[in-house]
């Protein structure tokens, strides 16, 4: 683990396959020591699990994980949190973003929510797929479109970040 605090936890994880496993371990155990639904952190897990594999299938350098839990009272950081609405529609100071589901009607959100984000050093967002029936893959962004609150991406300075938020219960 990289960064705990509060009900934020950060971690680093090498392109290898391990990886996977690993991250689902990391975020299932911050989940339950933060008391979350356990249905919220079996959706977390299993979300965290394809876009991880994701990015080990198509990066080749270290994966990032993050998990934070959005208040109403906005007490902590959100992908939203610092975009600027324009005519040309929504740019966030880290790069351009890709915004998927709702858009926030204001800031912060009204419910709680939970915010995770998996990042990797490849700068192309990942493309949705439609898997056919016999196909081992291409339905992880399919999954986190139909679980998620809200989803998107955004590229950094080295690499992209693609996001999802559950709604918390409360």
């Amino acid at each position: 683990m990289i960064d705990t605090e509060g009900d934020c936890a950060e971690w680093t994880f090498a392109a290898e396959p391990g990886s996977v496993r690993s991250a689902r371990h990391a975020v299932r155990g911050a989940l339950g020591s933060w008391g979350l639904d356990a249905a919220v952190g079996d959706l977390a897990v299993l979300l965290v699990s394809e876009l991880v594999t994701n990015s080990l299938r198509y990066a080749s350098g270290p994966i990032g994980v993050r998990l934070a839990v959005t208040h109403p009272d906005g007490d902590l950081a959100h992908p939203e949190r610092d975009l600027t609405h324009s005519g040309r529609g929504l740019t966030h100071p880290d790069g351009d973003l890709s915004l998927v589901g709702d858009p926030p009607a204001d800031h912060p959100p009204h419910t709680p929510g939970l915010l995770v984000e998996v990042s990797d050093p490849l700068p192309d967002p990942p493309t949705e797929r439609s898997a056919g029936p016999d196909d081992e893959g291409g339905r992880g962004l399919q999954l986190v479109a139909c679980s998620a609150r809200r989803w998107g991406t955004r590229r950094g300075k080295s690499g992209k970040t693609v996001w999802f938020e559950l709604a918390l219960p409360g």
